[in-house]
């Protein structure tokens, strides 16, 4: 998934916002009354009465060789297919994996004024096409009409 919307089940087990279930498994106790997620992938909490934090997992990340091989199911899920290649797991910002922000929303990849600007570009070169189809359509009815 993508989804980093994280949400505490019944049992406190940290999941997606549609329920699924982080792998491997963190459950974060009853008497938690903070946690904070590292760049590292480290889940920490702070217990009530209690200064320190105490980590209580690791959030793994997945690269595939092939990401464009991923099959969308929705939701920000992906299915792993063989064009994906082989999963590799890892620690965010070990081995070139990303890091992980708490709080944080991922950023689009879209220039909107760049694609504004292909739009318009596009625009005119379908106009030029047009006219263009529009100009040697009109001089073929003047040749028909020069047969008559």
């Amino acid at each position: 998934t993508r989804d980093g919307a994280f949400k505490l089940d019944g049992e406190g087990r940290i999941t997606t916002a549609d329920g699924f279930l982080l792998q491997p498994e963190i459950t974060v106790p009853d008497n938690a009354t903070s946690i904070v997620f590292g760049n590292d992938g480290t889940v920490s909490i702070r217990i009530e009465g209690e200064d320190q934090w105490e980590e209580i997992g690791q959030i793994e990340l997945v690269r595939f060789l092939n990401p464009g091989g991923l099959e969308s199911i929705g939701k920000n899920l992906f299915r792993a297919t063989a064009a994906a290649g082989r999963p590799q797991f890892g620690t965010p910002g070990l081995d070139g994996l990303g890091t992980i922000a708490q709080g944080m929303l991922e950023m689009s990849n879209v220039k909107t004024i760049e694609e504004m600007v292909n739009m318009i570009t596009a625009q005119r070169a379908y106009e030029i096409n047009s006219n263009a189809i529009r100009a040697a359509d009109e001089m073929l009815q003047v040749a028909n009409n020069l047969k008559r």
